[in-house]
């Protein structure tokens, strides 16, 4: 039976060096160094070199964004690096970041296509190509790109209105069988939908050999299988590559080996792909030197409820605002950042779009609704009303919940500044972006003349060493 082994590179979130990541060790969270770009390159050419059949490597996307230097320059430089690693397809989320025409011209200078079934423009035609057929040692293997639903939701801030996307469910059942009948030996879904989406499709639509999953930043050690479905994930920041050897058979797929391969600092580096990025990051390698503050324990944001990093991000807004809480987005994104200095990079790059710091006026029962839609948000017993991100990130504001409880019941107190919160008194919130607080909570929203990175490099030169506070949403 013929082979072909998947190469799989996910949520890299622009992390173009090698960089601090978190991993844990009997329960507790520690610090080692691990990806970059010229590590990944050395290692799916040794996969290419090592076997003698066919080898594909593909992108579930979140590539164009995610640290403050790339998104500074709008993922410019990116595409001249990424085309060095023999890709043949990605997907997308943040990528739209900086609206659906940059990343167009992002993407006409990749040598691989983006894939998206799931997004149309406004007169019904797709935004990009929903398939390709690639045909490799005598194998036709048909991949599908699904990107992020949630790429709608963004709005006038991504520019993306105009934008009709979906969960790519009917997209998806339609174009299985139509590879099928092109000829396609096997079926691979490139997908920016979350783990749960993506076992749920599985379960949903037959015919499906493998997902190469995206978005939820999972780990996976080992493949899951839903039904005759294959499906794997490679952590996030580039600091982990999938490798999957499957034997391709009439009924579907054998996997003869897996591997959720750590891009560790002992591997080997391009070095000339190492020396194109330093060029490109020259620029920023102040922000990397000049030291912000001070932490006595690891900032990172790889929890579910709370996470150190933004403990420290929505401090700093509550003592630059003067509010009395703080909400922000749980992003998943940012590296750790290890007990000891902090420099200005590392803290730029826990919010590298660096919004405006806003404010709004919301009353007991408005927080009370924005959390419970929160915690649907992350836990709902439907994938599909999932939103892949973390709980929103609180400062001032305790909340005590049951995340087994059913959709509006989870929460049992809040409490406010140590007190139980008045559902008819009038709190005031700093956030940042809509994503934080739609306009539909509150009133009175109003942007501060201040910036997210000003009031963390103010908070930590002036506050520090900062020691994150214990956390602040609890399962009970």
């Amino acid at each position: 039976m013929p082979r072909l082994t998947l190469l799989q590179l996910n949520d890299l979130h622009a992390y173009l060096e090698p960089h601090p990541e978190v991993f844990w060790e009997a329960g507790q969270p520690m610090v080692r160094t691990a990806g970059g770009l010229a590590r990944i390159k050395v290692y799916f050419d040794d996969v290419r070199r090592e076997v003698s059949h066919p080898v594909i490597a593909l992108d579930c996307g979140d590539t164009f964004h995610g640290t403050g230097p790339v998104v500074e320059t709008r993922g410019a430089f990116l595409p001249g690096l990424l085309n060095t690693l023999g890709l043949e397809g990605m997907s997308a989320h943040w990528d739209f970041a900086y609206g659906p025409d940059h990343l167009k011209g992002l993407v006409d200078r990749l040598n691989y296509p983006l894939l998206a079934c799931n997004i149309t423009v406004e007169d019904g035609t797709l935004l990009f190509p929903p398939t390709r057929m690639l045909e490799r040692g005598g194998l036709r293997v048909g991949v599908i790109g699904v990107a992020c639903n949630l790429i709608g939701d963004m709005g006038s801030l991504w520019g993306t209105e105009g934008l009709r996307v979906t969960q790519g469910r009917e997209e998806v059942a339609r174009l299985v069988p139509e590879l099928r009948e092109q000829g396609a030996d096997m079926v691979v879904v490139l997908s920016h939908l979350g783990f749960p989406q993506d076992c749920a499709l599985a379960e949903e639509v037959p015919g499906i050999d493998v997902i190469l999953s995206g978005h939820t930043h999972t780990r996976l050690m080992a493949p899951a299988r839903v039904g005759a479905t294959v499906l794997v994930q490679a952590g996030c920041h580039g600091s982990f590559v999938t490798r999957l050897d499957l034997e391709v058979m009439p009924g579907g797929v054998k996997v003869l080996h897996h591997e959720l391969k750590t891009i560790s600092a002992d591997l080997r580096e391009d070095a000339g792909l190492a020396e194109q990025i330093a060029a490109r990051l020259q620029p920023f390698r102040a922000a990397a030197e000049e030291q912000a503050g001070e932490t006595r324990a690891i900032l990172h944001r790889g929890t579910t409820l709370s996470a150190p990093a933004d403990l420290l991000l929505t401090d700093a807004l509550r003592h630059a605002a003067g509010t009395d809480i703080v909400l922000s987005n749980g992003w998943r994104y940012g590296a750790p950042i290890p007990a000891g200095p902090v420099t200005r990079l590392a803290a730029w790059n826990l919010i590298p779009h660096n919004p405006p710091v806003s404010t709004a006026e919301l009353t007991g029962a408005d927080l009370k609704e924005l959390l419970e839609d929160s915690l649907e948000a992350v836990f709902s017993r439907d994938p599909w009303r999932q939103k892949g991100g973390y709980v929103k990130r609180l400062s001032g504001l305790v909340m005590y919940a049951k995340a087994e409880h059913p959709r509006g019941q989870r929460i049992l107190k809040l409490e406010v500044g140590g007190r139980p919160l008045d559902p008819e008194r009038t709190y005031t919130a700093a956030y940042l972006t809509r994503q934080s607080v739609p306009e539909k909570y509150g009133r009175r929203h109003r942007e501060l003349p201040l910036r997210a990175r000003e009031a963390l490099e103010t908070y930590l030169r002036e506050h520090g060493p900062y020691t994150p506070p214990p956390a602040n949403v609890r399962l009970t």
